[in-house]
């Protein structure tokens, strides 16, 4: 998991370069379909194996359309703010989470002194 997000950054700073490449649409797609779909997939801890990939996808498919409508309802339409969006939107998902994980691993080791 710390890989693919590692490649989702690194997906997200090639999509904003104003060098032209023939891997900036793919790493677009890459960072727009893998950061929302790890930050829902954090969030589905509860689930099994298979439906938790699942939900993160279609969660991630459902957040770009959404934002995409948005951003083109209100004309404020680029590649690069979609892909800000998507990435603002994925961290407030994650936000969360991990502060509920912090806080978990805090009264664990309080709990063990």
């Amino acid at each position: 998991m710390a890989k693919i997000f590692r490649y989702a950054r690194a997906s997200a700073r090639h999509s904003r370069w104003p060098v032209h490449s023939p891997l900036r649409a793919p790493f677009t797609l890459f960072f727009l379909l893998a950061a929302p779909a790890l930050a829902i997939g954090s969030t589905l801890r509860g689930l099994d194996a298979l439906t938790r990939p699942v939900l993160a996808v279609a969660g991630a498919l459902v957040l770009d359309l959404l934002v995409a409508e948005a951003m083109l309802a209100l004309r404020t339409w680029s590649a690069r703010g979609g892909v800000a969006a998507v990435g603002a939107v994925s961290l407030l998902i994650l936000v969360p989470t991990l502060l509920t994980r912090l806080a978990r691993r805090r009264r664990m080791t309080r709990s063990q002194h």
